[in-house]
């Protein structure tokens, strides 16, 4: 296995570095990835407790960790600090803005770094890139987007789309959807060696 360097982090503490996309720039969190990961979730982009924490949907009333570990995704409920581990159990992290901070309502126009996803996309073939936002995934597909699994794929990359886990969205959180994810993969994917 390759282990990928990452660049200091701008936070105060920054946490092992496990397995992460080198940092360029100045992105507010390092992109958590390593070819053939079974999902790569990618939000819009670091909220504010996030970016102040140096971890991944790290709010408490954010339902990421919690929807990963009910749906079988991780075999235990992780903290958002430790977002280093994911690929041990096949999940990778990324963000379409990665220099910017906020909610979507918040960020410039020209925040979205579509291209620079796909290229990820494209370097470290996911099984699944899975949207953690209806937002996120119309930027990137460039029409609209029904929760599930998408008929576009990028590649050998399918495309998933999720409810936000992000407690401002509460209202259109469902966890059936985070269920069905992880049904879909468990009858698509082959086990990780």
């Amino acid at each position: 296995m390759t282990r990928l360097s990452a660049s200091p982090s701008p936070h105060p503490n920054p946490l092992p570095v496990g397995e992460r996309e080198p940092i360029t720039g100045n992105h507010i969190l390092p992109d958590v990835l390593r070819p053939s990961l079974r999902f790569v979730f990618c939000g819009t982009a670091a909220g504010k407790r996030s970016a102040q924490e140096g971890a991944y949907y790290a709010h408490p009333g954010n339902m990421f960790w919690r929807a990963l570990f009910q749906a079988g995704l991780t075999p235990r409920l992780l903290a958002p600090q430790e977002f280093s581990l994911l690929p041990e159990f096949g999940i990778g992290l990324t963000d379409l803005a990665k220099r910017h901070i906020g909610n979507d309502d918040e960020l410039p126009k020209d925040a979205f770094d579509v291209p620079g996803l796909l290229s990820k996309i494209e370097r470290y073939a996911p099984a699944m890139l899975a949207f953690t936002s209806k937002h996120a995934a119309r930027t990137v597909l460039g029409a609209h987007a029904s929760y599930g699994l998408q008929d576009r794929a990028f590649g050998s990359t399918k495309v998933f789309v999720l409810p936000s886990p992000s407690g401002q969205a509460r209202g259109h959180w469902d966890l059936t959807h985070w269920i069905a994810l992880a049904a879909h993969a468990a009858s698509t994917f082959e086990p990780q060696q």
